[in-house]
């Protein structure tokens, strides 16, 4: 039994395609779901990640105890990183066609995690509030990667990217508890 692997691109088909529909961008007949619903979700984790780089930089600013310059050290990194990913988000929408939306009114309705300032602001408190928020994300963004799949590759890149560097996050977190 013989079997044929070919691959049979049919460029002038696409080419035609593509020119038929200029202004949209990026986003061919090729891409696999509602643009206007990936930037919907989008404009969610750039929420998110302003939520977290807001909370981290308190925190880095109110954490109080021995090891303070240490774990404020860590919080300030991953306050940067958090703020990177909101613009990294946004960067994406832009490139969509839509409009990233850095509302502040909005931000804590539309973030998958809260902005919280424990009472106790001493480091074991600070680390577990913010372990908690990383945990949430982690699962967030996975779930957010499996429903892309294949039908918008490059945002589900971003997000693989975004979320390899906050099971990063938690993983540094996680060190400084001692757990």
């Amino acid at each position: 039994m013989t079997h044929t692997d070919d691959f049979v691109l049919d460029v002038t088909r696409i080419r035609d395609q593509v020119r038929q529909k200029m202004e949209e961008g990026p986003i061919t007949g090729t891409f696999g779901h509602d643009p206007q619903k990936v930037i919907q979700v989008l404009n969610d984790v750039i929420a998110t990640e302003v939520v977290c780089w807001l909370r981290y930089t308190r925190h880095a600013i109110s954490a109080k105890g021995i090891d303070r310059a240490q774990v404020s050290d860590e919080f300030t990194e991953h306050a940067k990183e958090e703020l990177q990913h909101a613009l990294r988000a946004a960067e994406r929408v832009s490139q969509l066609g839509g409009e990233p939306d850095f509302d502040p009114a909005s931000l804590v309705q539309r973030s998958h995690t809260d902005y919280q300032v424990p009472e106790d602001t001493d480091l074991r408190a600070l680390l577990e509030a913010n372990l908690w928020a990383e945990r949430i994300v982690i699962s967030t963004y996975q779930e957010i990667i499996r429903w892309l799949g294949e039908g918008d590759p490059t945002t589900r890149r971003l997000m693989e990217s975004i979320l390899e560097e906050e099971e990063e996050h938690a993983d540094d977190l996680t060190d400084l508890l001692g757990v």
